[in-house]
């Protein structure tokens, strides 16, 4: 609380608002603490909160398709989520704490309580607020678009490569062989600068790879150094708009690499203080490129980024699991019919319907967890085919070594360099991985929108949250289109799985030339399917309501009843009762009152959940 007073006394400076104002709001919260790489909510999401930033830092970001745009940095005094005061939209963007943060929340019920009780003292803070949102608003277009005074053109460039001179504007940061490649590749317009993880990856491997040859005496201190400041701009998230490249190329990922080189080289320059293109201070190929190959900087690259985006996807599922695990909580009690072929078959609860689906979700997530050791196996110091041709003796575990520190992830050199850089195993394991995710996330969907059909003439059993009218011509329709939507992830990410099947058996004699489309499937599966999980779980599951009575009824009105009164009225008895109810669209529940077989004391307590569901001892 000492750390929160003195955030509020910050706050209350910043914002023109009195302290007591303030400490009167925020009382009404609770600190939530964030591990580091926590995401405090995604873009898109419904608001939940407004919170103040006690400790740690919170980075605003914006774009769910990859290339994410960092556009702000809150420290200790900063709001966050605040237009939750003003409206009750989606997040515009997404906020993560990149090394830990404390937020001090307050719900979206405690703000309406706020104003309804203190409608003065809520308009106060909103105004200021309201000031605060146009000046960041402000601040981020700027950041976006680059607003401000006109960016002036400059001059032209020229730079060689083995296939002539070309002309590039000045101003940009890749180089002649990224040009052609633009020129070559123009297929897809899904570019590698839309794959934030696959840049922050190339990042890693360069700066690794400068520090391991200035430590072996092959490249000078200077030239590192410079090399690893613009690495770490890149992984700052700068200079992304930089990487134009086509994910779809030829050239096993060499326009990619290239392009890593020669946009790491020119900022390099300019930091050592030369003009972009002066390659003989600091040479793409020569010294970002040095004792390297596409054939193992880019895989390794490829492997990095996979490693990233998966544990963005196991945090998204897990998510979903947890919503999952809640709904199973809240629909314990909620006794229905389980269905097998889509007929009645025996009663269960809808809370042990959705307890199977967060089971299936860890399933698969555990499956991917055990998936990802393999890529911690990779080839750097392999260079062309494995063999280490132009590398320094030490280099691959010294290179390896320093993968490790700068990316985090304890990574091992590769036992066979010569079978690392031909086989695709590893990345035909991970794709059949996550179609087994997918395959499992689709039938939950296709299980959503059966429950929830109707609502009069389907089975009605769960109501989604309404997204929006269903029909251009019928009105009051509302279609379940946040499962339709993941199903068509879903189906996506699985007939991937069949290209990178394709692409790794490719592979022939020292190289896998198809890598390109690996990676993109690899990379945009992962990213589609995490974002089907965000949506799925927040603008679904949260809001799924169990319609009673329409269970009940069924179960009461059900063939399948007569399954669980075997044990106490006989088989004999329940096949008569069956055949009845069939014959004349009685309930076996009225019919089993009227023959007297049981009273309706004892057939109501059969019919409890915990009696219907679970085994029991059954009383004769």
């Amino acid at each position: 609380m000492i750390r929160l007073n003195e955030v509020l006394k910050r706050a209350s400076k910043k914002m023109g608002v009195a302290r007591t104002d303030l400490e009167d709001f925020f009382k009404r919260g609770e600190q939530v603490i964030y591990a580091a790489e926590d995401w405090l909510f995604h873009e898109s999401t419904p608001r939940q909160w407004a919170g103040l930033v006690v400790d740690g830092d919170v980075t605003i970001v914006r774009g769910l398709h990859g290339s994410t745009r960092h556009l702000a940095v809150l420290t200790p005094g900063a709001l966050i989520s605040e237009g939750a005061f003003l409206e009750d939209e989606a997040h515009a963007t997404g906020a993560f704490t990149r090394n830990g943060a404390t937020v001090w929340q307050i719900s979206q019920a405690a703000l309406a309580a706020f104003r309804e009780e203190k409608p003065d003292q809520f308009y106060r803070i909103v105004a200021r607020v309201a000031a605060g949102i146009s000046d960041r608003l402000r601040m981020a277009a700027e950041r976006v678009t680059g607003a401000g005074p006109a960016q002036l053109i400059g001059d032209f460039r020229t730079e060689h490569d083995s296939l002539g001179e070309r002309e590039l504007p000045d101003e940009v940061y890749y180089g002649v062989q990224t040009l052609r490649a633009m020129e070559n590749f123009a297929i897809s317009g899904v570019f590698v600068k839309n794959f934030e993880h696959m840049i922050e990856a190339l990042a890693f491997v360069k700066k690794a790879a400068a520090q391991a040859n200035c430590e072996l005496g092959v490249l000078d201190d200077a030239r590192m150094k410079a090399i690893c400041e613009a690495c770490d701009e890149l992984l700052d998230g700068r200079l992304h708009d930089q990487f134009t490249v086509d994910m779809f190329q030829g050239g096993a990922g060499t326009s990619t690499n290239m392009m890593a080189n020669e946009v790491i080289a020119n900022r390099g320059l300019e930091i050592m203080g030369y003009w972009k293109g002066a390659y003989e201070h600091l040479h793409p190929n020569d010294h970002v490129n040095c004792s390297q190959s596409t054939n193992d900087a880019y895989p390794t690259a490829i492997k990095l980024a996979v490693l990233l985006s998966l544990k963005d996807l196991l945090g998204a599922m897990d998510e979903l699991k947890v919503a999952l695990e809640t709904k199973a909580e809240a629909f314990a009690d909620v006794l229905k019919m389980g269905r097998t072929e889509n007929q009645d078959a025996v009663p269960m609860t809808l809370g042990q319907e959705f307890s199977a689906y967060a089971v299936m979700i860890e399933s698969a997530a555990e499956a991917l967890k055990r998936t990802e050791d393999e890529f911690h196996n990779i080839n750097m110091g392999a260079t062309a085919i494995g063999t280490g041709i132009n590398s320094p003796p030490g280099y691959a575990d010294r290179v390896t070594l320093k993968l490790s520190e700068v990316s985090g992830f304890a990574l091992r050199r590769a036992r066979n360099l010569v079978e690392a850089t031909q086989n695709a195993g590893a990345f035909a394991q991970m794709s059949a991985t996550m179609k087994r995710a997918a395959v499992q996330i689709s039938k939950i969907c296709n299980d959503l929108r059966w429950m929830s059909s109707g609502p009069r003439c389907g089975l009605n059993e769960i109501n989604l949250p309404a997204m929006q009218p269903g029909s251009s011509i019928m009105p009051g329709k509302v279609n379940p289109v946040i499962p339709e939507l993941v199903n068509q992830v879903c189906y996506q990410v699985i007939g991937y799985d069949a290209v990178v099947s394709m692409a790794a058996e490719a592979s022939e004699l020292e190289l896998c030339m198809a890598e390109p489309i690996i990676a993109y499937d690899l990379l945009h599966g992962m990213l589609i399917l995490k974002n089907a999980c965000i949506t799925l779980t927040s603008r679904c599951i949260a809001g799924i309501e169990a319609n009673r009575e329409v269970c009940r009824s069924y179960v009461e009105n059900s063939i399948g009843l007569v399954t669980a009164l075997v044990p106490v009225i006989g088989y004999e008895k329940s096949a008569a009762i069956a055949k009845e109810a069939l014959k004349t669209g009685g309930s076996v529940y009225h019919l089993v009152l009227e023959k007297g077989w049981l009273t309706q004391e004892r057939l109501d307590d059969m019919l409890r959940p915990e009696n219907m569901t679970d085994p029991r001892e059954i009383p004769k």
